[in-house]
């Protein structure tokens, strides 16, 4: 923290960091509106960039909520934040003919459209309204925007105020909508001594509340599933978890439009009644994602059956380790069905 203090006042270089990395990541020039070829996975990968096992998942589940549907006459894959729609041919080329068939994907993005992408991949800025399928947030809302809270040598939540080169200092207290979020999902640890509570951080998730909530409203009948780094309330980390990420690096978060800036979810406060929580290693094992070895019999039957089964072992074994991709959050919602079909 800058050694500035928030009496001076904030000065119109100083603001809140959700409208920073609002500006950083969406504005004219940010980081998610100038991206080469590659898109974000030139600067961090994500569980669709490690395997197609993880896209050949998601179309099992796709399967099961059509099933749980009835086999509608149109079944929608709604793919959000989608980079450049990886997860969205993915899926398509993962489910059989006759499901494929009925199928239509939605990749949502702010981005262009890239070049080369499935044709049956319908590009979209926003989730359409109305279907029935499966909306799949991989990835979204870590990045978007949340104020931070620190709390100050007398035990008060003030927001954290920064500068385009990342400099902060504390600003005015936390009070309204927002401070009440922070009292239900985020409360401080009971000390009576305020200065033991000096220097705690919190992102303040209410913004990731009403994304997530406006997501749902688009889906008519189906199942939401958001997926992300991701803490519940008891368990919530003291300092916070807001970095930067450029160039397949974790960098400081500096809201300068060069690079990637992200926080964990508080996954717990998103979600609604009936909603479920996993870990993503439950969830793709529950879609036959295990990571099982191969039996050796087959290195001798089939050596080149052997070495494709191996690898696939190890794609999946990472998407499903504890301490990396397994610890991943899922948090599943139906819509208008009676249960989550997993």
């Amino acid at each position: 923290m800058s050694e500035e203090t928030a009496d001076e006042g904030p000065g119109p270089e100083w603001q809140g960091w959700r409208e920073a990395a609002q500006e950083a990541l969406y504005g004219p020039e940010g980081f998610y509106r100038r991206q080469g070829p590659e898109g974000p996975a030139g600067h961090f990968r994500t569980s669709v960039h490690a395997s197609p096992l993880y896209a050949a998942a998601v179309a099992r589940l796709l399967a099961r909520i059509d099933t749980a549907l009835d086999r509608p006459a149109e079944l929608a894959f709604v793919d959000m934040a989608t980079g450049r729609g990886e997860l969205a041919a993915g899926v398509l080329a993962a489910l059989p003919g006759e499901l494929a068939s009925r199928t239509r994907a939605y990749a949502v993005e702010i981005a262009g459209r890239p070049e080369g992408l499935d044709p049956r991949v319908t590009w979209l800025t926003e989730p359409p309204e109305g279907v029935t399928g499966l909306l799949f947030a991989n990835e979204w809302l870590d990045n978007v925007p949340v104020d931070v809270a620190e709390t100050d040598a007398a035990g008060v939540r003030r927001r954290v105020l920064v500068r385009r080169d990342g400099t902060e200092r504390l600003g005015e207290p936390v009070t309204g909508p927002e401070a009440e979020w922070l009292e239900r999902w985020w409360p401080l640890p009971e000390d009576e001594n305020p200065r033991a509570r000096e220097g705690l951080r919190a992102e303040i998730g209410l913004p990731r509340d009403a994304a997530w909530a406006s997501a749902l409203a688009s889906l008519g009948r189906g199942l939401a599933v958001a997926v992300d780094y991701a803490h519940t309330r008891d368990a919530r980390p003291p300092f916070g978890t807001l970095t930067g990420f450029r160039a397949g690096r974790e960098t400081r978060p500096v809201p300068d439009g060069a690079r990637d800036l992200t926080a964990h979810v508080a996954l717990d406060a998103c979600a609604g009644p009936g909603a479920r929580l996993l870990p993503q290693r439950e969830a793709l094992r529950a879609l036959d994602v295990t990571g099982a070895r191969p039996p050796l019999a087959l290195a001798t039957t089939d050596p080149a059956a052997y070495v494709r089964a191996l690898a696939s072992a190890g794609e999946a074994a990472e998407l499903t380790a504890p301490g990396g991709l397994g610890d991943f959050g899922w948090l599943l919602q139906p819509v208008g069905i009676a249960d989550v079909p997993l």
